[in-house]
């Protein structure tokens, strides 16, 4: 959660030092449809009366204890061998309770007379169910925390002794014998076999009750190689005793451990569980895997782009069905404009980038799911997949809720107040300034119940089956609202269907009946396993079932949500199925049983006996690829735009690779010419496709290296024969109109590999350019130039448009743009353009795209090029163009048009019906151009900057908007007044998805469907080829953004692209394993050279591949 850290706070703790909140008003529960998937059972029914209650106090409040409302867990599962699972119930201060499950969904107090009441007093957090002792019974394990001393706060252990004569289980608290009374500040726990010698060993999550403020890169370096009371903990499992070995294996137990989220699976698969810690605050997320000799190695920063910033609970669960695990995390990202608005403070660049200094990867405030791409890397789509916006949550849940045979997504939400509402922490400031210092400890109890409090209902998403899920909180009976932490899923009532167990605060627990199968009667088959004598539950054991081709995978680890455990009898949805084709049972020992024709509707009991042994398949899949080699680039000086320009909405300088092919030395081999980013020189990769160590021949380019190389172009500038080099500056940096950093650069062949620079080639031009584009215009054999530029420095979104430079023939350039395309000048912020001949008469069109414009088309009429936009397009595009690649992917004669855009995962969104717009002018008449987007949120378009980068933007509206409340209601249209707005100008973005246009028979674009991969990411770089020698035309993408404003994040869920071509303009694409290609950066550029594919990734590398056999 995001902490209080402003000066104020720390003068708050320095004061109450030494010397929660009164319950809300209790909250209304809507009526919920007699039809809905989910109906609350009510505590007099159930006789689950629990209630996590939290009086707030002079010594207990979220001022004092900042974990104070993370709530607490339940754990399921059944402890008297009857065959109903029962519940128990974690308290934060009150005593916990334990139910028994007497059938029909009612339950039994058993607390005390089962002997877990526990000792009075400790703060409780999470609890799970685990057979510690391996007699075939599970036990309990409870965990504890708070601002105590670490005696009064000592985790527990009850080890059931088994069911009375009443079959009540009773239990004996043995946490010290069994050497895991930890008295660190524990969060929750997760039993697995990280060794596998066949017991259960612990992860102990612990986090800090103390805030640590910013260290610098030096002390924070220092603080994470020492180990800390409040790290999490490893214990191995030694003959029934479990001794610490966190250290020794590799795992960080420092003073910066806020540990929310934990899951330990096989997270890549090769049969040794890993583990996801989620961690609270700035301390990024690890990702342990597993070195299978008792040690782990954190590999987050290699196998995901980034990850959630305050992360909560997270789950990992297969949620496509590609039998491989997914990730997904939580943070605090509300769905609704109002509160992202009131709660959400500015961007901070300066602490982001301290984080990064540190070492730590980058975090974005929202929730994540990394979806395993089959090569042990993960590509986020969270929002894509519309699943990033829960506001406060806390437990992430997959499961099948409807047995369709997908797995959907419940999650638990709230908080008890408003923590981090903007206007409260200004009064609380002003507070402590007014008050002189002389606070009370009254004083702060009076403050945190002036705190806001808002009910959110949790959210339950149904998995339609393509990587998106649809919000059916309301449909499916969960709109209610509490505020939840800890849950769980288990068939309480034994019925084929997964129930829902929540534990809140200040609220009765929560239990809903699932009347899926009563509702939709679909299939199901729920699995039984039972292991081996030291893990009679078979925990880390991966169950993957067949029907046809579709495929299903669990793994047996009930250690899910957050602080909870879920029922250990696996579930899995078969939608009208009544059979599996087969069940693949893979035990944690490695050994391998098939069972075939496994009918529907029953409860299958498996232990490693059951099925016949098996060996799996070994993935027959040669990738179409194979890398030969790669040339390193080198990172030149990065620039924060955002600092010069808050208002624009992504960067523009670090973002081109300038790049182009061409045999220079007139070899007979081709060349590369790859430009430099601010600070690193460009060169040539003579030969590129010569297996031999090589490194770009920059001895011709070294004093050019302040500039930023965009765009590059080869051609015989002077007519000598010799093949010549044009490249452009570009990027926004510090430069100003003017500076030579952005004059194009011409440099002459003077053969025997040296160039020489012309001076004033392009004399008087001086402008970020985007694109350079070679053309005839004049019709003299010379070819002239285009240079289309990015914006006007400091006046976004303003730009020079594109300017035609005419050739003399012999290396000098005159700019005749009035005369040969006037509409040129206006054009917009321009990324990329391309000549094609789009109605086959001959002569090509030129087509420029760019950021805020629509797909703008030139035609050529005597000698002069007008704009003929309207006569390809009944409603223009306009979108945030990165790329455009024209070609006959369909074969039937006419060209075709891939356009990039930045996608569609993203918080942004446009339509034609609902687009974004972009509203801009001088509005304070300080000479520097406002620009404002807004963009749909819940079908009304809002404002997208926050009030405070408003204000910094334009102090003026400080006295209209005197608080976030006012600004948080605003809608886009009412941000400036009527005549205001009068002599604005506005854009409106219809566009996001990167789009396949085709002519039709009227002449026209129109758009048809692309695989839904291609808009993960933004495209930047594409190549039309036959990549697998079938005669028919595929299409290469690559794309992704590094940097980017901290509350959109970065673009990074491309891996490269192959999308194979069916010759009729349909597309399959690839996945990276099929592929062989996964390329975790920036791309750049795409091309073949000879028979290999070059790879352009962004100060990076150059990558070069080579073909295998084409695939079957």
């Amino acid at each position: 959660m995001r902490r209080i850290t402003t000066s104020f706070y720390c003068v708050l703790i320095v004061l109450l030092i030494s010397c929660q909140k009164s319950a809300p008003e209790k909250k209304s529960r809507p009526e919920t449809s007699s039809n809905a998937l989910f109906q609350l059972v009510e505590p007099k029914v159930s006789g689950v009366t629990f209630i996590n209650r939290i009086e707030e106090s002079l010594n207990l409040n979220v001022l004092m204890y900042e974990y104070l409302y993370n709530g607490a867990g339940v754990a399921v599962g059944d402890l008297n061998g009857d065959g109903l699972d029962d519940l128990y119930f974690s308290a934060n201060v009150s005593g916990p309770k334990l139910y028994l499950n007497q059938g029909n969904l009612k339950f039994k107090d058993i607390t005390e007379t089962a002997n877990v009441q526990g000792i009075p007093g400790p703060w409780n957090t999470g609890v799970v169910f685990a057979d510690v002792n391996g007699d075939g019974l599970l036990d309990i394990y409870q965990c504890r925390s708070g601002a105590l001393p670490p005696e009064k706060r000592k985790n527990l252990l009850f080890i059931n002794q088994g069911p009375d004569e009443s079959g009540i289980p009773i239990f004996e608290e043995k946490g010290a014998e069994f050497g895991i009374d930890s008295s660190s500040p524990s969060t929750s726990a997760s039993f697995f076999d990280f060794d596998r010698d066949g017991d259960l060993d612990l992860f102990l999550l612990n986090h800090n009750t103390r805030s640590i403020q910013n260290q610098d890169v030096s002390r924070t370096i220092k603080l994470l190689k020492e180990k800390n009371e409040a790290g999490s903990q490893l214990f191995e499992n030694r003959n029934g005793v479990f001794v610490e070995v966190t250290s020794e294996a590799g795992i960080s137990s420092s003073v910066f451990s806020y540990g929310l989220g934990i899951s330990t699976v096989d997270v890549n698969m090769d049969g040794w569980p890993d583990i996801y810690i989620g961690n609270d605050y700035a301390m990024p997320d690890y990702l342990y895997i597993n070195q299978k000799d008792g040690t782990f190695k954190d590999e987050i920063g290699q196998r995901l782009g980034h990850i959630s910033n305050f992360s909560m609970g997270n789950d990992i669960a297969d949620v496509n069905n590609d039998g491989l695990p997914d990730i997904f995390t939580l943070d605090m990202l509300p769905e609704d404009n109002y509160r992202q608005k009131l709660l959400m403070a500015p961007d901070n660049y300066e602490v982001f980038q301290l984080n990064l200094d540190k070492g730590w990867h980058h975090q974005y405030m929202r929730n994540m799911l990394h979806v395993n791409d089959g090569t042990g890397k993960f590509q986020e789509v969270g929002q894509f997949s519309g699943i990033s916006n829960t506001d406060w949550s806390w437990s992430a849940l997959f499961a099948d809720f409807d047995n369709d045979g997908w797995k959907d997504l419940f999650v638990s939400n709230g908080y008890l107040r408003d923590y981090n509402n903007q206007d409260f922490l200004m009064y609380m400031e002003n507070y402590v300034q007014t008050s002189g210092g002389n606070l009370k400890r009254e004083d702060l109890l009076d403050l945190v119940k002036t705190m806001p409090s808002t009910g959110i209902s949790n959210y339950v998403f149904r998995n339609n089956q393509n990587l998106q899920f649809e919000n059916k909180t309301q449909d499916w009976g969960l709109d209610i609202p509490l505020t939840s932490n800890g849950s769980a899923y288990a068939d309480l009532d034994n019925d084929g269907d997964l129930d829902l167990i929540v534990n809140n605060i200040n609220s009765p627990a929560s239990i809903f009946e699932n009347k899926s199968n009563e509702l939709q009667a679909q299939n199901y088959l729920k699995i039984k396993l039972t292991g081996e004598k030291k893990n009679p539950f078979a925990i880390g054991t991966q169950v993957s079932a067949y029907s046809g081709n579709a495929i299903q995978y669990l793994e047996q680890n009930p250690y899910r949500g957050f602080q909870s455990s879920v029922s250990p009898v696996l579930h899995l949805g078969l939608g009208e199925g009544r059979s599996i084709d087969s069940l693949v049972i893979s035990w944690p020992d490695g050994s391998e049983k098939i069972l075939r024709s496994v009918s529907a509707n029953q409860t299958l009991e498996i232990d490693s006996n059951t099925g016949d042994d098996y060996q799996g398949k070994a993935k027959e899949n040669t990738p179409i690829l194979s890398k030969t080699f790669e040339v390193g680039l080198k990172k030149g000086v990065q620039s924060n735009d955002f600092k010069r320009q808050p208002m624009l909405l992504h960067p523009i300088s670090n973002q081109q690779q300038a790049w182009t092919v061409a045999d220079f030395d007139q070899d007979g081999h081709p060349d590369l010419f790859v430009g430099g980013e601010r600070g690193v020189s460009g060169g040539i990769l003579y030969h590129l496709t010569s297996p031999q160590p090589k490194t770009p021949d920059t001895s011709s380019f070294k004093g050019d290296s302040p500039a930023e190389d965009s765009d590059a172009v080869a051609f015989d500038a002077n007519g000598d024969g010799k093949t010549d080099l044009l490249v452009a500056g570009g990027g926004l940096h510090q430069f100003q109109s003017g500076d030579k950093e952005w004059e194009p650069r011409l440099y002459l062949n003077q053969g025997n590999k040296r160039f020489t620079r012309s001076e004033n080639a392009f004399d008087g031009f001086s402008s970020p350019v985007s694109k350079i584009l070679v053309h005839d215009f004049n019709g003299d054999g010379a070819e002239d130039v285009l240079l289309a530029s990015r914006l006007t420095p400091d006046q976004y979104p303003l730009s020079p448009g594109a300017q035609i430079w005419i050739s003399d023939g012999k290396g000098k350039f005159t700019e005749e743009t009035q005369k040969y395309a006037p509409e040129l000048f206006e054009l917009g912020m321009i990324t990329d353009g391309v000549f094609v001949d789009l109605d086959q008469d001959g002569s090509d069109e030129l087509i420029l795209v760019g950021e805020a414009m629509p797909i703008s088309i030139f035609e050529i009429n005597g000698k002069q090029w007008e704009k003929a936009t309207e006569r390809y397009f009944e409603t223009p595009l306009i979108g945030f163009w990165n790329h455009i690649q024209s070609a006959d992917w369909d074969q039937n004669g006419n060209v075709e048009l891939i356009v990039g855009n930045i996608g569609k995962n993203t918080q942004l969104r446009a339509s034609l019906e609902k687009p974004m717009e972009l509203l801009f002018r001088d509005f304070d008449g300080n000479g520097s151009m406002d620009a404002i987007y807004g963009y749909p949120i819940q079908g009304e378009v809002y404002p997208l900057v926050s009030r405070g980068e408003l204000l910094a933007q334009m102090p003026l509206l400080k006295k209209r908007y005197l608080d976030f409340k006012s600004y948080a209601s605003l809608k886009f249209e009412d941000l400036f007044s009527p005549s205001e707005r009068s002599d604005a100008e506005l854009i409106q973005i219809n566009e996001l998805e990167t789009v396949y246009l085709k002519i039709n028979s009227l002449g026209k674009f129109e758009q048809k469907p692309l695989p839904q991969e291609v808009q993960y990411s933004p495209v930047f770089a594409s190549h039309a080829t036959d990549i697998n020698d079938d005669g028919k035309l595929d299409l290469i993408l690559g794309g992704n953004m590094d940097f980017g404003k901290i509350s959109i994040g970065k673009y990074d869920a491309s891996r490269g692209l192959i999308l194979l071509g069916d010759g009729a303009g349909e597309f399959q694409p690839l996945s990276p394993d099929e592929s062989g290609v996964s390329i975790l950066g920036d791309t750049r550029g795409i091309t073949t050279v000879e028979d290999y594919l070059i790879w352009i990734e962004k100060s990076k590398a150059v990558h070069i591949y080579n073909k295998n056999q084409a695939p079957n």
